[in-house]
């Protein structure tokens, strides 16, 4: 093999390591979080270490592969650093816990302000915080008319993942909404062919929501900022 060809495919495996080492450790500190939580979620802490560092890995993944800039990794490692103990909580308990719902807020807010000031500035950062308001507020309204159908914590959570997912572009909020709708009806599916007696009173929404902003922070429309500064 070349070595000209080499090098990339070691620089490859080299950050997709360091990625999933850091994140199996930030995995396992999130799943203690919840476990010690003022209201408990107790969630497989070695499957959240374990689902966060392939996670990681596949930012880097996309990263030296191309497909991300640089000034944009905050911002699908704070997504999938918070996807898997928060979707195991809710898939566990139907609930998604203020333990890491609430800190969601701050973390978003930082990941978008480094890859606003070092990519394409403040009007990422802008449309982020507006895409936040409308998301949430559309989540809040159908909580109101359907509370079983999604609850408070679905709301709380959908405030963090509107600023991120909007953030790569309008379109964003309507694929994301999409893909979590699809989900939580496969998810219903499944539940009424398996009998699952925990979702008896309503299917988790959670994990629909989370795996959208997975892959939307990580796969930007060919349209967004994020893919053109790639």
């Amino acid at each position: 093999m070349p070595a000209d060809s080499f090098a990339p495919q070691a620089e490859s495996v080299f950050w997709g390591l360091i990625f999933a080492v850091t994140g199996f450790a930030i995995g396992w500190a999130a799943s203690r979080v919840l476990c010690h939580a003022p209201r408990p979620a107790a969630v497989p802490v070695r499957w959240c270490a374990a689902g966060t560092a392939s996670l990681w890995a596949a930012v880097a993944w996309r990263w030296t592969a191309g497909g991300l800039p640089a000034w944009w990794l905050p911002v699908p490692l704070v997504v999938t650093a918070l996807s898997v103990p928060l979707a195991v909580a809710d898939l566990g308990h139907r609930r998604l816990p203020d333990a890491l719902t609430v800190p969601a807020y701050p973390l978003a807010a930082l990941a978008l302000g480094i890859a606003a000031v070092a990519g394409p500035g403040g009007a990422l950062f802008a449309r982020a915080v507006l895409a936040a308001v409308l998301f949430a507020g559309v989540h809040a309204l159908v909580h109101a008319v359907a509370p079983t159908a999604l609850g408070a914590g679905d709301v709380k959570l959908s405030g963090s993942l509107g600023a991120v997912v909007g953030a790569t572009g309008w379109q964003a909020l309507v694929v994301t909404a999409s893909t979590a709708a699809v989900t939580t009806l496969g998810l219903a599916a499944t539940a009424a062919a398996l009998r699952v007696r925990r979702w008896r009173d309503g299917v988790p929404h959670g994990p629909g929501l989370l795996m959208a902003a997975c892959l939307v922070t990580l796969f930007p429309g060919a349209g967004s900022e994020v893919h053109m500064g790639s």
